[in-house]
């Protein structure tokens, strides 16, 4: 049947978020966050969309949707690594080659007219959000905020030109392997002067623990490869979604002479009461959705661990580490994932490895020039 390419007005955000739900039902391992907090991502009001621009586009075969794409400028990233690169985002396609490359073509003719002399991607809309294809470690679902594809997206990404830039790791670690006696050696040395302390967060102070998250967030990642550091207004809506997740256990701090320092956000799985309700809440899946949210979760991922650059080299990254495992120790988990890191980020890899975690999953960031 003949192919069509379109391009999509505001009012068609529904159906542009509704596609991979529709293509993925039943799949075993694809999981798909709340539909309303992808419309709302992808609305004009987010606050990356005013520094950013975006065009939606998607292929329709007899009428039937068979693929989706976003093409995304963002000019806080080009200002400040001084590139003229685009991204494409929210890929997801039938295995249909011919619909994928209308849709590759579509989005590079856009980002091209646009200046841009190079295209990134996945980034969903940026590297601060969902980002990365996955490319090894399908028989496992995807952790809370990581994605999930099956395999032939790297083949139909390859036809249309695109190559491997960068690699992003996830690491998981089994509580019952504990933290090595070794390194605990290292941290107990470290602390023996009492100027280094961790401190979970007061949720009676949650304003106050946000405001030294947003602090160190910038900082700690700034010379980080596809890094751009947030606006106060992306943080706020951080802050904002992460707030009636977040319990003593989850967000914690290391301080340095009552500085903060570092800290680790962690999170359990909520895919598996995502998983559940297919994108939308409704009268009959509330109640399973309750109480997969509320019976106990037995893994989770350690999502963002940051140290600030006048910090490091201390061994704080283990002291993070540790009180990790002790947390999910607490929580009950099974294991925690670890992700995601840069392929070459030799620093903190090597840390995640000396206490016992693997590579379990792979994620691929790609770039084409145009």
């Amino acid at each position: 049947m003949p192919l069509e390419i379109k391009e999509l007005d505001e009012s068609a955000i529904g159906a542009f978020v509704e596609f991979p739900y529709n293509l993925f039902k039943g799949h075993p391992y694809w999981v798909g966050e709340l539909k309303k907090d992808v419309v709302h991502l992808l609305g004009l009001n987010h606050p990356f969309w005013r520094h950013g621009e975006r065009r939606l586009f998607m292929a329709y075969r007899d009428g039937r949707p068979v693929g989706r794409i976003a093409a995304i400028i963002n000019s806080k990233h080009n200002a400040f690594h001084n590139e003229k690169c685009g991204f494409f985002g929210f890929f997801d396609c039938m295995d249909d080659s011919e619909a994928s490359a209308g849709l590759f073509d579509a989005a590079l003719k856009w980002i091209k007219a646009k200046g841009m002399d190079k295209v990134r991607g996945p980034v969903n809309p940026s590297t601060n959000e969902s980002c990365g294809l996955l490319v090894e470690g399908f028989d496992s679902p995807p952790m809370v905020m990581m994605p999930y594809n099956p395999p032939y997206y790297a083949d139909l990404i390859a036809a249309s030109g695109f190559a491997k830039v960068k690699d992003l790791y996830a690491f998981q670690a089994y509580t019952k392997d504990g933290f090595p006696e070794r390194l605990d050696k290292i941290v107990r040395r470290m602390t023996r002067a009492g100027n280094i302390k961790v401190e979970l967060v007061d949720i009676k102070r949650i304003d106050k623990a946000l405001a030294d998250l947003k602090d160190i967030y910038n900082a700690a990642w700034d010379n980080n490869w596809g890094f751009v550091p947030m606006t106060n207004e992306e943080m706020d809506e951080m802050a904002r979604s992460l707030k009636p997740l977040l319990k003593p256990e989850y967000l914690y701090f290391v301080k340095v002479d009552g500085r903060p320092a570092g800290f680790v956000l962690l999170l359990p799985d909520f895919n598996a009461a995502l998983k559940v309700v297919n994108g939308a809440l409704n009268p009959l899946n509330i109640l399973p959705f309750l109480y997969k949210m509320f019976s106990r979760i037995n893994r989770g991922r350690l999502l963002a661990l940051g140290v600030k650059k006048e910090f490091r080299g201390r061994g704080l990254e283990l002291l993070l580490i540790k009180q990790a495992l002790a947390s999910v120790v607490k929580m009950g988990w099974e294991y925690g994932d670890l992700s995601w890191t840069l392929e070459d980020n030799d620093l903190i890899n090597n840390v995640i490895l000396a206490v016992g975690a693997k590579v379990y999953k792979k994620f691929r960031i790609y770039e084409k020039e145009i």
